[in-house]
């Protein structure tokens, strides 16, 4: 069960390079320009980052993913790539009234693990990649037995500074709806794609 987000409003724009990479650290999506950018306060950090917005405006509605932040952008707004914006607004209007929520991305498979690059058992960066719902903590499995909460840093990666050590490890994450899911097995990469095996559970 996903209890029921809370309906937001604010300011719609667009800025013309959005292509799917930013703050968030996500590689460039030509064949998905559904994007936007958080403004500063919701994007809380990079909590926001690979979350989908359901947005409604003045002419249509649209879903988008979130892939970087809007520093100048007041709580509630939204800055979205111009394809994103032509489906609520002309894009002449430039700036329009939206409301909007947090919905399930519509993924397909398990979810991913990127490393970040430079990554080795002493300095260790992990991103989850293709998540249906918001990332709240990600943890490793230490030799102790016990679980570790990695923090996570602005540009979207949960950073050991000291590393999580050769690999291969147990991961677990949680989603804003408070879902855990674990992998086994993950390897040590260096800026590279390790895929899970789950992916966090749709809304009933």
């Amino acid at each position: 069960m996903c209890d029921a987000p809370a309906m937001r409003s604010g300011e719609g724009t667009y800025y013309d390079f959005a292509d799917g990479t930013g703050n968030c650290s996500f590689p460039a999506t030509p064949d998905d320009l559904m994007v936007g950018a958080m403004n500063h306060t919701d994007y809380a950090a990079s909590a926001a980052c690979g979350a989908c917005a359901a947005i409604t405006g003045p002419t249509g509605s649209v879903t988008v993913r979130i892939v970087d932040r809007c520093p100048e952008c007041p709580a509630g707004d939204i800055d979205l790539s111009p394809e994103a914006f032509s489906r609520i607004a002309e894009l002449s209007a430039g700036r329009v009234p939206i409301s909007w929520t947090l919905v399930p991305c519509e993924v397909t498979g398990p979810v991913v693990y990127h490393f970040k690059d430079g990554s080795n058992p002493w300095w260790t960066a992990v991103q989850i990649r293709n998540h249906r719902h918001a990332v709240t903590h990600f943890e490793y499995l230490a030799e102790d037995g016990s679980y570790v909460d990695v923090p996570r840093v602005d540009y979207n990666y949960f950073v050991k500074d000291d590393g999580m050590g050769e690999g291969p490890f147990t991961f677990r994450i949680t989603d804003v709806h408070g879902s855990v899911i674990s992998d086994t097995d993950i390897p040590l990469l260096d800026d590279a794609d390790a895929p899970g095996t789950v992916q966090f559970p749709a809304c009933e």
